[in-house]
């Protein structure tokens, strides 16, 4: 088993990556913590292979505590789950060794890709270390795990219809605040489950944007805008 540490100052959203993780075969959350210092405390305490780690922490940045680890002997593997994209940020991880750099809000198969990659990259380790001295054929097997998987284009849901996507978009396009699926299924006439399927595809897609608003149970709704333009050059 992979031993997880995650790190996010939103205990929502350290309770969803938790769950994430513990649905992808092989891993298993060892701790939870909400600041950098109960995180390094932590990685002192706990044998901790991999760190989900969210750069925005109360006390000090991730990546301050990713260095700070590697100041201390501290070798865990490391990927940010963070919304910072920011291109000082996303270089700072480079020059730090993150393995990989998810930003939120992201799905399941967005984490569990990374998660796999990363046993990948375990495994031809190990491998390498089992045998004589790799060649560059090994070591650019070593090197393709990191590689986060190409993104496929996403499946359109069944029964999908132009004039529906159309509908959609008028609809998120015509709101003054995100919408949720509920929301959405009441104004365009359509069934619940049949707006979530057109939104998770227009989002996947990049059409839309997806933001994550809690309530007092606790359990994140969904809510969607349309994508911003990017702006000409």
């Amino acid at each position: 088993m992979i031993d997880v540490l995650v790190v996010d100052d939103d205990f929502h959203v350290a309770a969803i990556n938790k769950a994430y993780v513990e649905k992808t075969a092989g891993f298993r959350v060892v701790g939870t913590a909400h600041t950098a210092l109960h995180a390094l405390q932590l990685l002192e305490t706990l044998h901790v292979d991999l760190l989900l780690l969210d750069h925005y922490l109360p006390d000090r940045a991730g990546l301050d505590l990713v260095r700070h680890m590697r100041q201390k002997g501290l070798r865990s593997d490391v990927i940010m789950v963070t919304a910072a994209q920011d291109v000082e940020v996303v270089e700072a991880a480079l020059r730090y060794g993150v393995l990989h750099y998810l930003v939120k809000p992201f799905t399941l198969d967005g984490l569990r890709s990374r998660l796999n990659s990363y046993t990948e990259l375990r495994r031809s380790l190990r491998a390498a270390g089992e045998g004589t001295t790799p060649g560059q054929q090994q070591i650019d097997r070593i090197f393709g795990s990191v590689r986060t998987p190409a993104s496929t284009p996403s499946v359109p849901p069944k029964g999908w219809s132009g004039p529906t996507v159309e509908l959609i978009r008028q609809v998120i396009a015509g709101a003054d605040r995100p919408l949720s699926a509920q929301d959405v299924a009441t104004r365009a006439g359509i069934s619940r489950s049949t707006a979530q399927r057109y939104l998770r595809h227009l989002q996947e897609n990049g059409s839309l944007e997806l933001s994550l608003r809690y309530g007092d149970a606790g359990r994140p709704e969904h809510r969607y805008t349309r994508a911003p333009r990017p702006e000409p050059r």
